[in-house]
């Protein structure tokens, strides 16, 4: 896999990764990191790509894993960040997928419907809404809550904030401790880069994402566990009903981590869409 720096349209710097196959390329796939990890491309990923002839490349969000801050970003800001990494790579058509927060920002690489011809989110939160209780369901919503009152109010919050383990499933926790244990690594290896990446990335989910669901109009296919207790199922149908171009995968026995036991069958779902 090789690692560099590659700078975004307004200067900032974006450490970015590329794993090319072994042999042919039959798909490029831009892989978009939950919150929070670093950015590189996790172990399981790489490994049903390589199977599949995928070039998976990456990035860290801006303060995540080495890229610069961007103060004030929102979801939708992900789509230029997407663009300038693939340009630099020489990547003229490619995929999105991405899991839990890494979910929203596939969806913005969507909104390059000359360049993205489908894309998957795999227990990725809806935009904050009030036509549903957003809320319900979630077994930590303290940090998101503090979202909503700013980026201040959520640097707070962080200064105290601990992890719960009643977020996660008991079949959440067999994935970490087995096929997804490189998950849990890079989590930890995040933590060397602080924690402004998290913080913005709260902040952006819960204010406005800079573009409407309707204007994806790549095909999407919605992942979603129906035992999540970090974003639940509402989220998950409530994405499918708002995006023009959606199918919808529920997954009843899963929670936030063991729903990404989903994402070989999500990349043969990428390889049959239309080129």
């Amino acid at each position: 896999m090789i690692e560099r720096d590659i700078a975004s349209p307004d200067g900032r710097m974006l450490h970015a990764y590329d794993a090319p196959p072994p042999g042919r390329v039959t798909l490029a796939l831009l892989w978009q990191h939950g919150s929070p990890q670093t950015g590189a491309p996790l172990a399981p990923v790489l490994e049903a790509a390589a199977r599949r002839g995928i070039r998976v490349f990456s990035y860290g969000r801006p303060s995540y894993g080495g890229s610069s801050p961007h103060l004030g970003r929102d979801v939708g800001s992900a789509a230029a960040d997407s663009a300038a990494v693939a340009d630099a790579l020489g990547i003229d058509r490619f995929a999105a997928m991405g899991a839990s927060g890494g979910g929203p920002h596939a969806l913005a690489a969507g909104l390059l419907a000359d360049r993205v011809m489908g894309a998957v989110t795999l227990a990725g939160i809806a935009p904050f809404s009030t036509e549903f209780d957003w809320f319900a369901g979630m077994a930590t919503p303290a940090a998101l809550h503090s979202a909503r009152d700013g980026r201040a109010a959520r640097a707070r919050f962080e200064e105290t904030a601990e992890f719960d383990p009643a977020q996660f499933t008991p079949a959440d926790y067999a994935a970490l401790e087995g096929a997804w244990a490189s998950l849990g690594a890079d989590v930890e290896r995040s933590g060397a880069y602080g924690s402004d990446g998290l913080i913005d990335d709260d902040v952006a989910f819960t204010s406005p994402w800079g573009f409407a669901l309707e204007d994806v109009r790549a095909p999407v296919l919605v992942v979603q566990g129906a035992r999540d207790r970090v974003v639940p199922l509402a989220h998950g149908e409530w994405l499918a009903s708002r995006l023009p171009d959606a199918e919808f995968w529920l997954r009843p026995d899963d929670g936030h981590i063991s729903v990404l036991d989903a994402v070989p069958a999500a990349m043969d779902w990428l390889l049959a869409c239309p080129r």
